[in-house]
């Protein structure tokens, strides 16, 4: 069926909205495939649907492809499940609590692994009927503290979610494998630039974790890559290479030093080298530690935390976040510290922490032997030659440092390189974690059970169309790839002659029998609106019927490279059936 512009519910906007701050969101609302309704909720309209469809479509089909079965779980959720995994205290504020009428708690679901657990648990006792794969694509729901970026990053989206349930480890590495060749296929469709990076599981649970990132400097996602090998990594995942132990025997006592006016670590480095101590101090040969409370899910009260790492690092709250999950992380607040008196800002060291029972962790590159220049515990005063190991002891190690381009790769192969991305994919390997919660079990051939492991799949649908429209624009509009274009063709009657109303609506009708789908630019409006808004809903084909009509031509214009071709009337269906079929 012909979609005539003139009846289709479209509404195209000249200037960008007040609030968009990417490409995606500018375009998508200004093309009229989206409107906000409230923070982080959008309505789809009609050209906006059709591309989610296609999108939906397209995931569909690989999942299938894999032996996926697809169903379907209500949006609303008793609390009971979440609260038997624990997380419906773990989720925090981004979990949508609600009562009903009745006062039960129920909550808008953020993803469904209790569900799958429990409904394959309901269905199947036997190890005959393993493996499984189950999907869904379902709206979710997350209160995001800061929705942005459109669709990009709301508090209702639509997501895929898959889990596979296996008898064995071997099991889910084939599933897992499964769905990682079906991920590739499935991005490479919608026709991505993407990287698949190691990740952390987070509230998720499980061990074997990796990111689908599409590539894009408005990605809210950093990750990096070897020059010397494929390691790639989110960077909240990149693990620290330790340098080797030093001898404790070879170092010099500590000293404690007066060093009046010093409470940064660029301060003390210029004053310890006009102190003449006999050596150049740089800022890595500092120990800077930093103080933060945490709190674990459904606690009231907060722990004080000390995190030592290297003076020339700084702090990525992400990465500390990541390796503290699911305990709500934050930093002290001068009450903290008036209450903690002990903790002398500017001046702290391992040995207040130590007296005062303070967990203190500490980056991979401070092992035993290591010399450094840190706090004394006192106003003004810093320690020279603490040694780790020797001099403080601390309780263990923490990924919370900055990942900087030029270090060491993990896997020992160059150095790392970074970029920006947005996820659009993340698989995991859950293993047990929701089968022992809820006694997820098979019978053996044996008559004994055996505890079913799982694997967890998501796909961000909505996002995905956001991020095409990242990677698919130009200055004057979206310029989508055809796998995932509302409508093959988009045809402009660029005249109010009737020859050329006629040619056009001609030449829709034998395109749409030939099983093209065509948008119709059937309005009065002027041919350079019509034009403009042609570019800007970004249909790969335009097909202008104008003058040349006359002469019995038509213009095909490629969106996306701006070339533009006579076509004969005559030869024009045949010749644009080749191009939509590629």
């Amino acid at each position: 069926m012909i979609t005539r512009m003139s009846s289709l519910f479209l509404r195209t906007l000249r200037e960008d909205p007040a609030d968009a701050e990417v490409p995606s969101h500018k375009l998508l609302v200004r093309a009229g495939y989206v409107r906000r309704v409230a923070p982080g909720g959008y309505s789809w309209l009609p050209l906006g649907m059709r591309v989610l469809r296609k999108v939906e479509n397209i995931v569909r089909e690989e999942m299938d492809a894999i032996g996926a079965q697809e169903i379907q779980f209500p949006a609303l959720l008793p609390r009971e499940p979440y609260e038997t995994t624990n997380r419906w205290t773990e989720y925090g504020p981004n979990l949508f609590r609600l009562k009903d009428r009745k006062g039960a708690d129920y909550l808008l679901g953020p993803t469904h692994e209790e569900l799958f657990a429990l409904t394959v648990k309901g269905e199947f006792s036997s190890y005959k009927d393993y493996p499984v794969i189950l999907y869904q694509i379902q709206t979710k729901y997350r209160d995001e503290a800061r929705p942005r970026a459109g669709i990009l990053r709301g508090r209702e989206f639509v997501m895929k979610d898959s889990y596979t349930f296996d008898l064995d480890d071997a099991g889910l590495a084939r599933s897992y494998q499964l769905h990682r060749d079906a991920y590739i296929k499935l991005f490479d469709r919608l026709g991505m630039e993407y990287v698949i990076v190691k990740a952390t599981s987070g509230a998720m649970g499980g061990s074997a974790s990796e990111e689908f990132l599409a590539v894009a400097e408005s990605g809210e996602d950093t990750y990096v890559r070897s020059t010397g090998s494929d390691y790639a990594a989110n960077v909240e995942a990149v693990v620290t290479p330790a340098p080797p132990e030093q001898s404790i025997a070879d170092k010099a006592d500590a000293q404690i030093h007066h060093t009046p006016n010093t409470p940064t670590i660029e301060s003390l480095v210029d004053f310890l080298n006009a102190a003449d101590l006999g050596r150049k101090f740089t800022a890595a040969d500092t120990l800077k530690n930093v103080l933060l409370k945490t709190r674990q899910p459904g606690a009231k009260e907060w722990t004080l935390l000390g995190v030592g790492l290297p003076g020339d690092r700084e702090v990525d709250m992400k990465r500390l976040e990541a390796s503290l999950e699911p305990a709500e992380v934050a930093l002290l607040e001068d009450s903290d510290f008036a209450a903690n008196p002990f903790l002398v800002k500017g001046y702290i060291g391992p040995g207040a922490l130590a007296a005062n029972g303070v967990r203190y962790l500490v980056d991979p590159r401070v092992v035993r032997g290591t010399a450094w220049v840190t706090g004394a515990d006192k106003a003004d005063h810093h320690v020279v030659d603490l040694v780790c190991g020797r001099d403080f002891t601390p309780d263990g190690t923490i990924e919370a440092a900055e990942v900087r381009e030029g270090d060491p790769a993990p896997d020992g192969t160059g150095t790392l390189v970074a970029a920006r991305g947005i996820e659009i994919g993340h698989i995991f390997q859950l293993g047990r974690k929701y089968a022992d919660a809820f006694g997820l079990d098979a019978l053996g051939p044996d008559s004994k059970p055996i505890r079913i492991t799982m694997g967890s799949y998501g796909v961000g649908v909505s996002r995905a169309v956001a991020v095409i429209a990242e990677q698919y624009h130009d200055d004057k509009g979206l310029v989508w790839p055809r796998a995932v274009s509302p409508f093959d063709v988009h045809i402009v009657m660029a005249g109010k002659d009737d020859s050329i109303r006629q040619g056009a609506e001609k030449l829709a009708a034998e395109l749409d029998s030939a099983g093209v789908s065509v948008l119709l630019d059937d309005r009065t409006s002027s041919p350079g609106v019509k034009f403009a808004d042609a570019e800007l809903v970004g249909v790969p084909t335009i097909v202008v019927v104008g003058r040349g009509l006359a002469n019995g031509v038509v213009e095909v214009k490629d969106r996306r490279t701006g070339d533009r071709t006579d076509i004969e009337v005559d030869s024009a269906v045949a010749h644009i059936k080749t191009l939509v079929q590629g």
